[in-house]
């Protein structure tokens, strides 16, 4: 993951390493090593997404690309709050490296379904020990918690002959299940420093755009690892001020096929797709659709996408035009 990037693109080279760095842990041999296992420990897996979504940004950014907006999903919106300035790279890694430590220590189980329904009719079926972990599009959502909880709902939606998928993860995010180790969070979440946003973020927290000093209150970054992740919330207000075009900044194409879903008609760029050549020629940034004008932004011609990065569940995803420009040869 982001080794053939690593090794065309001195941009992506020198900010992939510069998180690296500020983590601490020993990436380079859990991402690049081959050992699936530790890279699937989500205290390692949270620092890598977090590493290669960063740097991917600072690549489209070195080409001459300014998002009108940012919006991240999950560990994807504390990659759009450093990018945008809201948390030096000091503090984002501290916020990641925690975020991802903590959840490893708590105890292993409990289980997330993506079931293909809308929330009202998933809200019915929640108790206290399951609940929505993300709403990603009108008829998709996970839900996340104890095991038992969960497979009921799934055997609900199942029963009605809806698609279901259980997802291969090592813990219940985003549910009930998170609560032992919000304390501890908090506690971090307190001695960072944080900046008002110098590109508008579109929270997938509200669902709407971060009001002045959302961000900087060590309350919402609890909230972020507790409440369900509101992608399509989030997809719904930026379409709304005018977004047309969105470039998936991660690993995989996953947000672009669920975007699709709830905003049908705008085009979805992925930065990269799992199992093809990362750095590939493709048409250059100056080629990809324009975005919707904004409010914010006055009606702007160039090509401004709404950037979203992200890690989420895995969903299946529909086509969408992907590439890179011709790498350069590092000297």
């Amino acid at each position: 993951m982001g080794r053939e990037l690593w090794e065309a693109f001195p941009v992506f080279a020198e900010a992939f390493d510069a998180v690296l760095d500020a983590v601490g842990l020993p990436l380079w041999e859990v991402v690049w090593g081959g050992d699936a296992g530790r890279l699937s420990r989500t205290e390692f897996t949270q620092p890598a997404l977090f590493a290669v979504e960063v740097a991917l940004f600072r690549l489209v950014e070195s080409w001459g690309v300014r998002p009108d907006f940012l919006a991240g999903h999950s560990i994807g919106e504390i990659a759009a709050a450093h990018v945008s300035g809201v948390l030096s790279l000091a503090d984002a890694a501290k916020l990641v490296v925690a975020r991802g430590r903590l959840m490893q220590a708590l105890p292993a189980g409990g289980a997330m379904v993506a079931v293909q329904a809308s929330e009202d009719e998933v809200r019915p079926l929640l108790s206290d020990g399951v609940g929505v972990a993300a709403v990603n599009g009108p008829s998709a959502v996970v839900v996340s918690g104890l095991e038992a909880e969960v497979l009921r709902v799934q055997e609900h939606f199942e029963a009605e002959g809806r698609k279901t998928t259980r997802l291969r993860v090592s813990h219940a995010f985003h549910s009930p299940l998170m609560e032992p180790m919000l304390d501890d969070f908090r506690a971090v979440t307190a001695k960072l420093q944080y900046s008002e946003p110098v590109i508008p973020i579109v929270s997938t927290l509200t669902g709407k755009p971060v009001a002045q000093g959302e961000l900087a209150d060590p309350e919402y970054w609890v909230r972020h690892v507790r409440e369900p992740v509101r992608f399509a919330d989030a997809l719904r207000e930026l379409a709304a001020r005018g977004t047309t075009t969105y470039l998936e900044i991660g690993p995989d194409a996953v947000l672009t096929g669920m975007g699709h879903q709830t905003v049908p008609d705008a085009e979805f760029v992925p930065m990269q797709r799992r199992g093809r050549a990362e750095a590939r020629r493709s048409p250059q940034p100056s080629h990809w659709p324009t975005a919707g004008a904004s409010p914010s932004t006055g009606g702007s011609s160039s090509p401004t996408p709404a950037a979203t990065a992200s890690t989420c569940p895995p969903t299946p995803s529909s086509g969408a035009r992907t590439g890179w420009p011709r790498p350069r040869a590092r000297t």
